[in-house]
């Protein structure tokens, strides 16, 4: 399930991109646009800024604002970036990889496959999904 926190991570990156925001944006503009708590939304714009997705400006005018065109933001970065593996087994992540615990022969498990399948299904969707496919 997607959390909080990428649900509106995905809804401030969608009124940047949607409002051509080049130039720095207040939060309190998107926290009242997207219904957001500006304090949750700040946590988030900083997670985003601080891996390359978003640029930041202090002061008179300041805000935050996108880096890369919408179309060069692809959902997979952004959903790794806020929820973390996109796996739902660490098992099967090509990113964040671990063994189960419970599990002796991955090659022997009917989960580790479907997983597998999972995981290659959502990753083509979200590998060829941009920010710019959400701004109408």
């Amino acid at each position: 399930m997607l959390s909080k926190k990428t649900k509106y991570g995905l809804k401030a990156l969608t009124y940047m991109a949607r409002n051509k925001c080049n130039h720095p944006v207040l939060i309190s503009e998107i926290a009242k646009s997207e219904n957001i708590s500006q304090k949750f939304l700040e946590s988030i714009l900083l997670t985003l800024r601080k891996n390359g997705l978003l640029g930041s400006k202090k002061g008179k005018g300041g805000g935050y604002y996108l880096i890369k065109e919408p179309k060069d933001i692809a959902m997979a970065s952004v959903i790794r970036v806020l929820e973390g593996p996109i796996a739902m087994l660490p098992c099967v992540s090509l990113n964040f990889y671990e063994k189960c615990d419970d599990c002796p022969d991955e090659n022997a498990c009917a989960v580790h496959e479907l997983m597998i399948e999972v995981r290659d299904n959502t990753l083509k969707v979200l590998e060829n999904k941009t920010l710019a496919d959400f701004v109408i």
